[in-house]
C-alpha cells in the first residue's frame, strides 16, 4: 500500500537488562555496560561487516519494542521524566519513546568482534542503553571527523548534565553482589532509575539486572541498596 514502509529488523542487542526500570536514559552515560549484537540469519555473512574492525563507535537504529502504541493517536508533546512528569515539550525536542515512529538512536563503543559458527558474527559492545532483545533496524559507524561538534548545545537537558546520585550498598548487599559488579551498578544506579515525579523517601523501589534483583530506597542524593538477590 502506498505510504507504507517495511522495515525488518537485521539483529538484536542482548544485555542484562530484562525490564524497562533501571536502563540509562541514554547510551554512553555507563560506558560499562556490555552488551552484544547477534544478527538475524539472513544477515549473517561476514562479508557484510568488512572493515568494520577499522572503527571504534556504532550507531544503532532500534526499536521501542516496549513502547509502541500500534494505531494509538499522535501526541505532539511529552512529559519528559527528568522535568519532574509536569511541564510539557514537543516530542521532536525529545529522545521520548513515546513517538510517531518508535525508533531509537543510540551511539555504543565497540569492543570486540567475534564469529561463532552457531550465531555468526557478534558484535560486543560497551555503553549501549537498550533491553535485552531490542530489535535493530541498522547499524552505522560513527565519523568522529564530522559527527562530532563542539559548539552543539543540548537545550533544557544541560540542566541535569552533572545530576548524579551517591550509592551506598548495605552489608547484606555487599555480600551478594561482587565487587565488580557493585562498581557497574554504582555507575547504573547513581543515574536515578526514578521518574523524577516519585520523591516518596520510604518508597522500596525494585528491579532486576545482570541476574540480580536490587531493592533500594532514595533519601535525598543518597541511593541505598537494601537488598540484593541473585535470580
Amino acid at each position: 500500500m502506498k505510504g507504507v514502509i517495511t522495515l525488518k529488523p537485521i539483529a538484536k542487542v542482548f544485555s542484562g537488562f530484562p525490564e524497562k526500570f533501571g536502563v540509562p536514559r541514554q547510551s554512553g552515560i555507563v560506558e560499562g555496560i556490555k552488551s552484544k549484537i547477534v544478527f538475524e540469519p539472513e544477515f549473517r555473512d561476514p562479508s557484510a561487516l568488512r572493515g568494520l574492525d577499522g572503527f571504534s563507535h556504532l550507531w544503532l537504529i532500534w526499536y521501542f519494542s516496549e513502547n509502541d502504541r500500534g494505531d494509538e493517536k499522535f501526541s505532539p508533546t511529552v512529559r519528559p521524566p527528568r522535568l519532574g512528569g509536569n511541564r510539557r515539550v514537543g516530542v521532536f525536542a525529545t529522545r521520548s519513546p513515546f513517538r510517531p515512529n518508535p525508533l531509537g538512536l543510540s551511539l555504543v563503543k565497540i569492543d570486540k568482534i567475534e564469529f561463532s559458527e552457531k550465531d555468526g558474527p557478534i558484535i560486543h559492545i560497551f555503553g549501549a542503553d537498550l533491553l535485552n532483545g531490542t530489535p535493530v533496524f541498522d547499524i552505522k559507524p560513527y565519523l568522529p571527523y564530522f559527527e562530532s561538534r563542539s559548539d552543539a548545545k543540548a537545550g533544557f537537558s544541560s540542566d541535569f548534565e552533572d545530576y548524579s546520585l551517591d550509592v551506598i550498598f548495605s552489608e547484606e548487599a555487599k555480600g551478594v553482589i561482587e565487587e565488580e559488579n557493585r562498581l557497574l551498578f554504582s555507575e547504573i544506579l547513581a543515574q536515578d532509575p526514578r521518574p523524577a515525579y516519585q520523591t516518596d523517601t520510604e518508597r522500596l523501589y525494585r528491579f532486576e539486572m545482570y541476574g540480580y534483583r536490587l531493592s533500594f530506597i532514595v533519601n535525598g542524593r543518597e541511593l541505598i541498596v537494601k537488598k540484593a538477590e541473585k535470580i
